[in-house]
């Protein structure tokens, strides 16, 4: 038996084409047909709300027995006040000890369960989330529930992690690409916005974070009234509703929550090209990084300026990547992308390439611009734009972290779960003119932010020799304090 599969295996392998079916050979000269794009199905959506104020949303998705829990609570990196990182480092204590496991016990049970627990602090909210099978999903919200109501800020446990976020900022100056970011950032947008330092604070931040101000903070940020859970999973909303409810039921604060601050105002633009470089001796390649500030994500331009972008730097077949990666052989990669957050952020092109061809990298990205600005994009090229961006929107909803995800995304905007549709059928009717109207408008090279880390020795002459702009120093301890 096993012999005589093998030997039709082989015989099956070695089958001419032609006898898969008559008449249906592939032409092998010309490339596929595609099909349009399918219609996009979203899935289902409710919404309930806790007695104490906390939303609640959810997806049942039934397709297998795990279950993702995210909590939402609105305030991030916003509350940070005159302390930068504050936020961040409170969303990273969360799993360093609560209710009465230390960090450990706390790894230990979730690794015994199959569960997964994170937590993070983004501009403008916290997330905790969890994703768990089925079968563990009470007691695994048991232990989401003392890292969100309960953590210790055990003074031992808090000294340890300011020691190792520490030694990380210390870290950045010698670390190009994360200099060159925080330079963009520090050069774009100006004090007290929430771009304008790292969201993981400086040394004189950390060095005076201790027990007493990360639970002052937590107690004022981690309110119910601010608070939302988005499920994805093998759940019914009575069945998740019952388990919060015997979890989160009775959160609640005594005190004021810390006020949301307003944002700051937004950047103002160059009125001229300024180039910034940083010095790093001996470097084999030189990060670059310019753009300039971005466009909010509720512009209705917004369908236009995805399919703008992934033909300029959005995609692995995009103009910038397929020039200077393909054909000239001068980087591993680059890219090019808006920042969408409710709080716009920048449009940036980022590489890091080799140091001989630092200038010519640099003419080759502007030239991309220029034309993606100047010229009519050809047809067929627009098109395969266009169903790239279309064809991605299913594969954002095919686990539960991903269904989870877009859900939580599209809720920091205030967006219905029904804006994924309508988006992709606007991305259907971008034509050609709408590409080049938004690279005109949101794209202007003679105001961009240039900042270029690498060997001075060896680029600076061929930089200075391309007259981009006025030309200025940054040394690293400036930048990472």
């Amino acid at each position: 038996m096993r012999r005589a599969a093998m030997v039709l295996l082989a015989c099956c392998a070695f089958a001419p084409l032609g006898a898969q079916g008559a008449g249906t050979a592939a032409d092998r000269d010309k490339p596929p047909v595609l099909a349009p794009p399918p219609t996009l199905v979203l899935p289902k959506l409710s919404h309930g709300v806790l007695p104490n104020g906390v939303a609640l949303e959810l997806v049942e998705h039934h397709a297998l027995p795990l279950v993702q829990v995210t909590l939402v609570i609105r305030g991030g990196s916003r509350l940070d006040g005159t302390q930068p990182g504050l936020a961040s480092f409170t969303a990273r204590m969360l799993s360093e000890g609560a209710g009465t496991r230390d960090a450990n016990a706390l790894v230990s049970e979730l690794t015994f369960l199959g569960a997964n627990l994170g937590s993070s602090a983004g501009t403008d909210a916290f997330v905790i989330s969890l994703n768990v099978p089925k079968r563990a999903l009470g007691p695994a919200l048991d232990l989401m529930a003392d890292v969100a109501l309960r953590p210790m800020f055990r003074a031992a446990e808090l000294k340890r992690q300011r020691d190792l976020r520490l030694a990380g900022i210390l870290q950045r100056r010698d670390q190009p690409a994360t200099l060159a970011a925080m330079a963009f950032g520090q050069l774009v947008f100006p004090p007290g916005h929430p771009y304008h330092a790292p969201a993981d604070g400086d040394s004189a931040s950390t060095a005076a974070l201790d027990s007493a101000n990360v639970r002052r903070f937590f107690e004022g940020a981690f309110v119910p009234s601010r608070a939302s859970f988005v499920v994805a999973g093998d759940v019914t909303g009575p069945e998740m509703r019952a388990l919060l409810l015997a979890r989160f039921g009775t959160w609640t604060r005594s005190g004021a929550p810390l006020p949301l601050p307003p944002v700051a105002a937004p950047p103002v633009a160059n009125a001229a090209r300024k180039l910034y470089l940083v010095d790093k001796p001996g470097a084999a390649q030189s990060v670059i990084l310019l753009g300039e500030p971005g466009v909010d994500r509720l512009s209705p331009d917004y369908p236009a300026l995805v399919v703008m972008n992934t033909i300029l730097g959005g995609s692995f077949s995009s103009r910038l990547n397929s020039n200077l990666r393909e054909t000239k052989g001068y980087t591993y990669g680059i890219g090019s992308g808006f920042r969408w957050a409710p709080i716009p952020g920048p449009f940036a092109v980022s590489s890091a390439v080799r140091t001989n061809v630092t200038d010519s990298s640099l003419v080759e990205i502007f030239r991309e611009i220029a034309t993606i600005r100047d010229s009519t994009v050809p047809a067929k090229e627009l098109e395969r734009a266009k169903a790239y961006v279309a064809l991605a929107i299913p594969g954002e909803f095919e686990t539960n972290s991903e269904i989870a995800g877009q859900l939580v995304t599209l809720g920091s905007f205030g967006l219905p779960l029904t804006s994924v549709s309508a988006f992709v059928a606007k991305v259907g009717t971008v034509t050609a003119a709408d590409v080049q109207r938004v690279a005109r408008r949101y794209i202007v090279p003679d105001r961009f932010t240039v900042v270029v880390v690498g060997d001075l020795a060896k680029i600076r002459s061929g930089v200075e020799a391309l007259r981009l702009g006025a030309i200025a120093e940054l040394t690293p301890t400036a930048i990472a304090r």
